[in-house]
């Protein structure tokens, strides 16, 4: 007998932690965030003819390869940007401070590449 939409659907969700290219699983990301920051992403995409999903990943992803490219193996810093601690709504201005700003190489040039 086929399987109910909703029977599809808990399979297809049951397999994400374990999809992808390379057996290691997506994860689901769910956030609200600013007007302007979703506009520019919208637009960000559509430039560079990929899905805001993709964009998110690769920028994401050459901002942390950056930033271990400048951190010693095994050091104190890898430990700390390793370390799991947690982060509350209030502490964003903290977060805030140390993210790179427009005059920073890092994220900005992600997608050139």
């Amino acid at each position: 007998m086929a399987k109910t939409a909703s029977q599809r659907q808990a399979a297809y969700r049951a397999r994400r932690p374990r999809a992808g290219h390379d057996g290691n699983g997506e994860r689901r990301l769910s956030v609200w965030i600013e007007t302007g920051a979703a506009q520019a992403l919208a637009r960000l995409a559509r430039r560079y003819a990929v899905t805001q999903q993709a964009l998110i990943e690769r920028l994401v992803i050459a901002e942390d390869e950056r930033i271990l490219a400048g951190i010693e193996l095994d050091s104190a810093q890898w430990r700390a940007y390793f370390a799991n601690p947690s982060l509350r709504s209030n502490d964003s201005d903290q977060i805030h401070e140390k993210l790179p700003n427009d005059n920073d190489e890092g994220a900005a040039t992600a997608m050139s590449t």
